[in-house]
């Protein structure tokens, strides 16, 4: 009903609709922690063990309930002599309550989850230069978080055990084919390591059948048919890191068939390098465990096949 001002002019009061001014103001304001407070009280029944399930005083639970019923417009719980129940009103927002939990939670967890993904632990091994694949990487994803960890030829645990994400190695690697998936990135082929004045230092190439038959000692990230250390002599103790095998070979009492890739042997003066004619190639692949989630898995993976190529002979 139109009524007059104090000037004389007509005005349309503006309707009050408290219940829409509610809604508008729930769907900006609500708490979800008074929700979730009112799901523990109508899931206990009781204040008692509801404030002690919380961790929360009973004084301070009753208060944060009787905010959210004067916010609703209505009460939600009724007390009795032997705990609480819920109203009608408290049987129709209990069910809608926790749905807004859920989906509350689900949003969380799909950003923690993306969040995650966007990290990744690469590991590599031994003579691998994998810093193009990494450049390409942070290029392509400049906010991820991208760590890596140069591994010795006795962390084959490093996968499995879950310290890194992905793997950058030479194949085969002793690792259990159904648990991980492969993607081969290069090829190169193999070089023999001999002393100066070895009896094959002064030849262009070698065969594969001319070195077949020595006694090898490989590493374990290494191709146990093809990339190891043949011991020459009875009674060389074995050894683990690459330096006591190059001095094993520099001493004359080993030979190394090594992938033309790996350039740490040529760093010594005292050291030949020929080509090995009829070898397989070494095989540099991507490995990460089937079924791991982190998408920047799949990013490493078209990063490293777009840019790693096998060094130049």
């Amino acid at each position: 009903m139109a009524v007059q001002d104090r000037f004389g002019n007509l005005v349309i009061p503006k309707r009050h609709d408290t219940y829409a001014a509610r809604v508008n103001d729930l769907g900006q304001d609500l708490e979800l922690r008074l929700v979730r407070y009112f799901t523990v009280v109508a899931a206990h029944q009781h204040f008692g063990r509801a404030a002690a399930d919380l961790h929360v005083a009973q004084p301070a639970l009753s208060r944060q309930i009787q905010r959210l019923e004067k916010y609703l417009g209505t009460r939600l719980l009724d007390r009795t002599p032997h705990g609480t129940r819920l109203t009608p009103a408290g049987q129709t927002f209990l069910p809608r309550a926790q749905a807004l939990l859920q989906a509350a939670r689900q949003a969380e967890l799909a950003v923690r989850e993306q969040a995650e993904t966007e990290r990744i632990a690469i590991g590599y091994v031994e003579d691998l230069v994998i810093t193009p694949a990494l450049r390409e990487l942070r290029r392509r994803y400049p906010d991820a978080e991208i760590a890596t960890r140069y591994l010795s030829c006795r962390d084959v645990g490093a996968l499995t055990d879950k310290r890194v994400d992905a793997l950058i190695a030479r194949a085969p690697l002793p690792l259990a084919a159904d648990d991980v998936f492969t993607t081969p990135l290069y090829e190169e082929p193999r070089m023999l390591v001999v002393p100066h004045g070895h009896p094959l230092a002064d030849r262009a190439s070698v065969t594969a059948e001319e070195l077949a038959g020595e006694e090898a000692a490989p590493c374990a990230f290494e191709t146990a048919d093809w990339t190891s250390y043949r011991i020459l002599g009875a009674g060389v103790p074995p050894v683990e890191s690459y330096e006591d095998k190059l001095e094993l070979v520099a001493s004359g009492r080993a030979i190394a068939v090594l992938p033309v890739g790996d350039r740490r042997s040529s760093l010594r003066p005292d050291l030949v390098t020929i080509p090995i004619e009829g070898a397989p190639p070494s095989r540099v692949v991507l490995v990460s465990r089937k079924g791991d989630p982190n998408r920047m898995i799949r990013n490493l993976r078209l990063a490293a096949k777009a840019v790693l190529t096998a060094p130049p002979s």
